[in-house]
């Protein structure tokens, strides 16, 4: 049943983080949280670039999580603080309209887009005023979600400081929908899981509608998440972006090389969906209609019966308009195949054969070959990472998030991860001379979704 998030009584005295919290809290604002609020952040296990294309991925929330703590003022102002230095103190008026800068990411603009995304979900006209001081233990800009894990917790607080009622998924769905304020073409995975996890638990996420199903993962191996200590902020970027536009142009070639109609298909799930097409004759289809060289804007529009300002306004996004070339074979294949393994992963996940840790790993290294040979949103010092892991030990390694820097994830063996971890920091960390601490190599359990919490 999707109840809303849960409100929790916890003795914060007695967790150290939330007592150093409460205590920042008091300094910076003279007064006690009146409750506090996390939401975590999540590892992809496997399912990379296919949730805006209507597939199912495969996820587990982790352990760090970005926390805040929140009171209600009569200031009629929202004021933001972070425990970390480096991101500065922001307030806006809660009578002016919220402005999203998408040309300038900053902290505080993620933050706003899940107020946003509340204030417009409920027609909003006046906010109440907030205070609150931002804790993260999500390390930034590496594939693990650290920017909607704040989107999530901003909706959350946003919802409960106005008094509002919504359910997991309501919350999940406002919050993929209002993070593309700030100009990311998201599925909606992440914040599903940041809302829908629950401890102990992989989930398969599916969309349309918003789904979450349990996955029971092998006993006799854990994940380790690795990070390459390469920051992508895909907000910051146009990468991210491309990626969603070639699939979503890949999408328009298939439907009319098929006689759809394109203009009522925009994922290349869609298409599947209208063909009634296993995936693996979506593949062969993708090799029949699309050619692996990079196709121009003219001859897209050619095949499409276009202009060149129907492409611009109807396909690219607004960081996208410079693009002159798209590699739709590659991105096409990458997503069919993909999603194909996500099944895999959860069918070997439910039969749970002796040789299920085997197989999981091998899937996990096909997906990380098609991230980086295909959709190319890796990059060396990931590749370099995914190699040392896989030496070290892990039957399986890949990318997790959206690439192009970040972490890895590795499936190891239960009884080999102190040799893992002892070998990952001899090959990939000390020789490039990175800083180890609990946000660059960790072992990870699936961690609860988010949640209120009021002290006792």
């Amino acid at each position: 049943m999707d109840k809303n998030p849960p409100k929790i009584r916890t003795a914060v005295c007695a967790d150290e983080r939330l007592q150093n919290l409460k205590n920042t809290f008091e300094a910076k604002y003279g007064e006690s949280p009146l409750f506090f609020a996390y939401a975590p952040g999540r590892v992809n296990l496997i399912g990379e670039h296919i949730d805006y294309c209507g597939y199912s991925v495969l996820p587990m929330a982790i352990e760090q999580n970005i926390l805040a703590a929140v009171s209600v003022n009569n200031s009629g102002t929202i004021m933001l603080s972070n425990t970390n230095p480096q991101y500065k103190d922001f307030s806006v008026s809660c009578s002016e309209a919220i402005v999203i800068d998408r040309e300038n990411p900053m902290w505080h603009y993620y933050f706003l887009c899940g107020v946003k995304g509340i204030q417009e979900k409920f027609g909003i006209t006046q906010l109440v005023g907030m205070s609150c001081v931002i804790d993260g233990t999500v390390p930034p800009s590496s594939g693990l979600s650290s920017s909607s894990a704040l989107v999530c917790c901003a909706g959350l607080v946003t919802m409960e400081a106005n008094q509002k009622s919504l359910s997991k998924t309501e919350l999940a769905e406002i919050c993929a929908k209002c993070e593309r304020y700030i100009g990311t073409e998201g599925g909606g995975m992440d914040q599903s899981i940041s809302f829908l996890a629950e401890r102990g638990t992989a989930k398969l996420i599916e969309f349309q509608p918003l789904r979450a199903t349990d996955v029971k993962l092998p006993d006799g191996a854990v994940f380790v998440i690795s990070n390459c200590c390469v920051e992508m902020n895909k907000a910051a970027t146009s990468d991210y972006n491309i990626r969603v536009v070639e699939c979503r142009i890949a999408t328009k070639m298939l439907a009319r090389a098929r006689r759809l109609d394109q203009s009522k298909l925009f994922r290349l799930a869609d298409v599947q969906t209208e063909l009634q097409a296993s995936l693996r004759q979506m593949m062969t289809l993708v090799d029949e209609v699309l050619h692996p060289e990079p196709y121009s804007r003219d001859e897209i529009c050619r095949e499409l019966e276009i202009t060149p300002e129907q492409f611009s306004t109807e396909l690219l996004s607004p960081n996208t308009q410079h693009v002159t070339h798209f590699k739709l074979h590659q991105r096409a294949w990458h997503v069919y195949g993909e999603a194909e393994r996500v099944l895999q992963f959860k069918s070997v996940c439910e039969s749970q054969p002796a040789e299920s840790i085997r197989l999981l790993g091998e899937l996990m290294i096909h997906s990380h070959a098609s991230c980086r040979d295909l959709y190319e949103c890796s990059c060396y010092e990931l590749d370099r990472l995914v190699d040392f892991c896989l030496k070290a030990g892990a039957v399986g390694s890949r990318l997790t998030g959206a690439g192009w820097g970040g972490c890895a994830v590795s499936m190891v063996p239960s009884e080999k991860v102190e040799t893992f971890l002892q070998a990952v920091r001899k090959s990939y960390y000390l020789p490039r001379g990175l800083a180890m601490d609990k946000q660059s190599l960790f072992v990870s359990k699936p961690g609860g979704g988010a949640a209120i919490l009021l002290e006792e």
